[in-house]
C-alpha cells in the first residue's frame, strides 16, 4: 500500500494542480483490474483506506483518490460539491486522470471501475459514462430534481450496482428512482435498498467530527453490520463480472 502523486498528470489535463491518492495493491503478479475509489464528504480517511484495502484483497488495484488534495476538506468541500451539482469541473478531470493512470499502469489489465460512498457515490454515478467498465454507487445523491434530468445524466452509463439504506432520511426514494431510470435506459444494473440500514452503512466505524456523532446516530448515519456483508458481496460480484477476465 502506498501513496500516489498524480499532480503532474492532473495539471496537464486541466485538473487540480495537486492530486494524490492511496493505492492498495493486490497480492500476486497480476494483471489486475483497476478501481477508482471516491471518498465521503469528510475526505480520504482511514475508513476509505480500509475500503480500498478490502477491494485489493478481492483482487482489484484500487486507487482511493483524494479530491481534497489541493487544500484539504475545509478549502475544497464547497467547491467539490458545487462541481458535482454542476456536473463539471476539476473533480471530474481528476477522476478521469486517475482512471487513465490505472488503465495504463503496469499491473493493470486495462479495465477500470469506479466506486464511491456518500458524496463519492454521487460522483461515481455521474462518471459511470466516462470510460469506466463498471460502477458501484453507495448511498450517492442523484443528479437533478426531475426524473428526466436523472435519465439524461445516466444515458450511456456502464453497468451499475447500487446500495441504499431504507432508513436513510436524506435519500428517501432514491433507490426506486435510480432503478426506474436505469430500466428506462436499458442499462445493466442491480439496485437494492436495505430496509434497516441508514446512510454510510458500509462503514465499519463512526466517522466525522466527534461532536457531530450523536446527531448522526439520531439521523441514522453509521455502520450497519447486518446489511454491510451482503452489500459488499454485491459490489465484489459486480466488479468480478465486468472487470475480471
Amino acid at each position: 500500500m502506498t501513496n500516489v502523486d498524480l499532480s503532474a498528470e492532473s495539471a496537464a489535463a486541466g485538473g487540480s494542480p495537486s492530486l494524490n491518492g492511496y493505492l492498495a495493491v493486490p497480492a500476486g503478479q497480476g494483471p489486475f483490474p483497476g478501481v477508482v475509489m471516491i471518498h465521503e464528504a469528510f475526505g480520504l480517511d482511514d475508513q476509505t483506506r480500509r475500503h480500498a484495502d478490502r477491494l485489493a484483497k478481492a483482487g482489484y488495484l484500487t486507487l482511493a483518490l483524494d479530491l481534497y488534495s489541493d487544500g484539504g476538506p475545509r478549502r475544497c468541500l464547497v467547491g467539490t460539491m458545487r462541481a458535482m451539482a454542476a456536473r463539471a469541473g476539476r473533480p471530474f478531470t481528476d477522476i478521469a486522470t486517475a482512471r487513465t493512470w490505472l488503465a495504463q499502469s503496469e499491473p493493470g489489465n486495462g479495465r477500470t471501475g469506479v466506486i464511491g460512498f456518500c458524496m463519492g457515490g454521487g460522483f461515481a454515478l455521474l462518471t459511470a459514462r466516462d470510460g469506466f467498465d463498471a460502477a458501484s454507487v453507495n448511498y450517492g445523491r442523484l443528479p437533478g430534481k426531475e426524473q428526466q434530468d436523472l435519465v439524461e445524466a445516466l444515458r450511456g452509463s456502464c453497468p451499475i450496482v447500487a446500495n441504499y439504506g431504507g432508513a436513510d432520511r436524506s435519500l428517501k426514494g432514491a433507490a426506486a428512482r435510480l432503478e426506474s431510470a436505469l430500466d428506462q435506459l436499458g442499462i445493466e444494473h442491480s439496485v437494492k435498498e436495505f430496509p434497516g440500514a441508514g446512510h454510510a452503512f458500509l462503514n465499519d466505524e463512526e466517522i466525522g467530527p466527534v461532536l457531530l456523532r450523536p446527531l448522526m446516530r439520531v439521523m441514522g448515519v453509521g455502520p450497519d453490520p447486518a446489511s454491510a456483508p451482503e452489500a459488499w458481496r454485491r459490489i465484489e460480484d459486480h466488479f468480478a463480472r465486468y472487470l475480471k477476465d
